[in-house]
């Protein structure tokens, strides 16, 4: 019996490292993930800070900034050299945002939140996976951390507004491609215009399992719903989104060319998009390949 408890214990321990253990799943077939990007200015105090595909964001206030997403754990020294490239600083980042709990967009937070002490601030259904580096990662089996996990300093919901300095970004909840994906929308001004700005979630489908097969998540299909009917009726001047080829980053933006907020204003390209995911989203439902 002693023998049996101490294998228990052993058994039980090991599981305990495994799930302790961060194992960020490989990106091999998505060398854009990791390639760099210089950065630039979108509009106004919204600038462009991530690599050619994983989108992260840096709005600049007069109280600090705000870093939205941070790609791969491996692309936080390209985050602070991107930020100090334009002239700021990686230390005066007060608040942290991501548009969603996976690790292609949250592998470095936990490093750039204990080097600034920023204030992470996360959509509610995403707390958890975050809280947990993607352990209760609706899509995965739970036995290893995607990424470090961070501290959640404030819970947002819908409609919720994020208030640094003269900035204010109301948070929309956006669920299906995880839980508490979420998009921003907010105001920004350059010496022509005042621009309202939306960065976008798209409401892609990442999952390859039947909606209906899918226990941690029993409204996946009721969410992908509502977040196609509500983003459908989004009223915006310009916009990006999560990853780079969502919003075209590298057509729009070649290298070395000159500040151009029009180039983002391509609302059709939006608007189609989102027509096109809810084809695939219907298909999906309907059990079509």
């Amino acid at each position: 019996m002693k023998r049996y408890l101490m294998l228990l214990i052993i058994f039980h321990s090991f599981c305990l490292a495994q799930a302790q253990k961060v194992v960020e799943p490989s990106s091999e077939m998505h060398p854009e993930w990791s390639r760099s990007y210089p950065p630039f200015k979108i509009v106004g105090n919204l600038y462009y800070i991530g690599t050619a595909d994983l989108a992260c964001y840096l709005i600049i206030t007069s109280k600090g900034n705000i870093l939205i997403n941070t790609g791969l754990a491996s692309s936080s020294t390209l985050i602070k050299e991107n930020i100090e490239a334009l002239g700021f600083k990686l230390s005066d980042t007060k608040i942290l945002l991501t548009t969603q709990a996976h690790y292609d967009h949250l592998g470095a937070m936990a490093e750039i939140k204990k080097a600034t002490g920023a204030k992470l601030m996360v959509d509610y259904a995403d707390a958890q996976v975050v809280a947990d580096g993607g352990l209760s990662d609706y899509d995965h089996d739970g036995k290893v951390r995607l990424f470090k996990p961070v501290k959640v300093e404030r819970v947002l919901r819908n409609a919720d507004v994020i208030t640094l300095g003269e900035m204010k970004l109301t948070i929309l909840h956006h669920p299906g491609h995880t839980k508490g994906s979420c998009s921003y929308l907010f105001d920004v001004r350059d010496k022509i215009r005042k621009y309202r700005v939306l960065i976008a979630n798209m409401p892609t489908i990442v999952t390859k399992k039947n909606f209906a097969d899918i226990p941690a998540y029993p409204n996946i299909a009721k969410d992908y719903a509502y977040t196609l009917n509500a983003m459908k009726h989004l009223k915006f001047d310009l916009w990006v989104a999560s990853h780079g080829i969502q919003f075209d980053l590298t057509e729009k933006r070649k290298l070395g060319s000159a500040y151009n907020p029009k180039a983002f204003m391509d609302k059709k390209n939006y608007y189609d998009q989102i027509n096109d995911l809810q084809k695939e989203y219907d298909q999906k439902k309907a059990g079509r390949p």
